[in-house]
């Protein structure tokens, strides 16, 4: 015969509660605070594990969902009122709940960015490669690496801030020589995609400047993703010609 184990049972408040709260809230002690803290950590800690076991966000670990309910036990312990009678692990089991729900959401929101801006970055390294290093021959080996390097140079000065910074906008430049420098960089590039034909400007612009993945803009633009593949490569090949021939042009910060 198997015996089920005992459904656990709510842990209630500790009896040194009741002086560790008039000594907060009276005289806001930072030692009853604490003390308060380490009385209830452990109903905390159980609290995440039960998130955990649940595995709603299996890349998060264990520790980071504690971290989580620790901060929100903080906060209950903050915003608790003794005096209306409610124990105080029912009021703080929402708290420590909503503390977690909120990081998680938060930590799906970052990994939804961070893998838009890879697939983003991936969709443009295949624009750029489009033909393959493998299919050129030793002598135009240099050049087609040359020229994926500087795309991606190119690339990386179109994601800069000071592209489209007000004027007066603090820089993050290290001094003030490299500060003008960089400007006027960012001024020419700026000028380059201003003389890209209409489609190649669109797509520049919007992939580099506001973040638009192909596919979309391609929707926009009513052709395919592989047509805007194309226009980028050969918008950025344009701007790569023109700033070669200007020799004060430098792609180096």
């Amino acid at each position: 015969m198997v015996l089920s184990s005992p459904r656990p049972q709510p842990v209630s408040d500790t009896p040194d509660d009741a002086s560790l709260w008039s000594a907060l809230r009276q005289a806001g002690s930072q030692s009853a605070r604490e003390r308060l803290f380490t009385l209830h950590v452990d109903f905390a800690r159980q609290i995440a594990a039960k998130h955990f076991r649940r595995g709603r966000a299996p890349d998060i670990e264990l520790q980071d969902l504690r971290q989580l309910a620790y901060a929100g036990l903080l906060e209950a312990i903050d915003r608790f009122d003794p005096g209306q009678g409610a124990p105080f692990r029912g009021y703080a089991a929402r708290r420590i709940t909503g503390s977690i729900l909120n990081g998680l959401a938060k930590s799906s929101e970052m990994r939804e960015q961070i893998s838009f801006r890879n697939r983003i970055k991936a969709e443009r390294l295949r624009s750029l490669t489009a033909k393959g290093l493998d299919e050129v021959d030793a002598a135009d080996a240099l050049r087609a690496l040359t020229e994926l390097a500087v795309g991606l140079a190119i690339g990386f000065m179109l994601e800069s801030p000071g592209l489209v910074a007000a004027p007066g906008e603090a820089d993050p430049a290290p001094n003030a020589y490299e500060s003008l420098a960089w400007r006027d960089q960012l001024r020419r590039l700026a000028d380059e995609i201003a003389r890209l034909p209409d489609r190649e400007r669109i797509i520049v612009r919007g992939h580099y400047l506001e973040g638009v993945d192909f596919d979309s803009l391609g929707k926009l633009l009513q052709i395919s993703k592989g047509r805007v593949s194309q226009v980028h490569r050969a918008a950025l090949g344009r701007i790569r010609t023109r700033l070669s021939q200007d020799e004060s042009f430098s792609l180096q910060r």
